[in-house]
């Protein structure tokens, strides 16, 4: 499956069209991800499950925001983002994520009445499950283990069971 992405203009020349699938992040530098699975063949096991899963966000919900950013870019609509910058599944619960529509909601009326423009939500939920980190490694009382990437790649705990990836 190929898709046909169309790039920012710069200095009024259009960029060449890129060639985007499902495949191509693999050719690109891999600057925050762990290298270094332990098992190759479970780390396929995953993927290959995951890619039988239905679609996070749909096309047509792109198409929208994409409509509605643009009227933010022009200046006729404020965007609020808001949501943890880092989550865990301990705490991944309806009730989290209920309250933080909550509050999204209410600083929208606010920003709306203040504003006397539409606000563009977006929520930043269940996508803060891995995290980049600056450094590959961390040392705590001589020991050097995986850095905590996020419960999607391993476990806070400083073991080596819990940073095995």
């Amino acid at each position: 499956m190929q898709r046909q992405t169309a790039t920012a203009k710069e200095g009024g020349n259009e960029e060449l069209l890129m060639t985007w699938t499902p495949e191509s992040w693999r050719s690109k530098p891999a600057l925050h991800m762990p290298s270094d699975y332990p098992d190759p063949k479970e780390l396929v096991a995953v993927e290959s499950e995951l890619a039988t899963y239905p679609p996070l966000v749909f096309a047509g919900e792109v198409r929208t925001l994409r409509k509605a950013l643009a009227e933010v870019a022009e200046g006729r609509a404020f965007l609020l983002q808001g949501g943890d910058c880092a989550e865990s599944f301990k705490e991944f619960h309806p009730n989290n994520i209920r309250d933080t529509f909550r509050v999204l909601l209410q600083m929208s009326v606010a920003l709306t009445f203040g504003s006397a423009m539409p606000v563009v939500k977006v929520g930043r939920i269940a996508g803060q499950f891995a995290k980049p980190r600056s450094a590959p490694t961390e040392t705590v009382s001589g020991e050097t283990l995986p850095s905590y990437r996020g419960d999607n790649i391993n476990g806070m705990e400083f073991t080596v069971a819990s940073r095995t990836p």
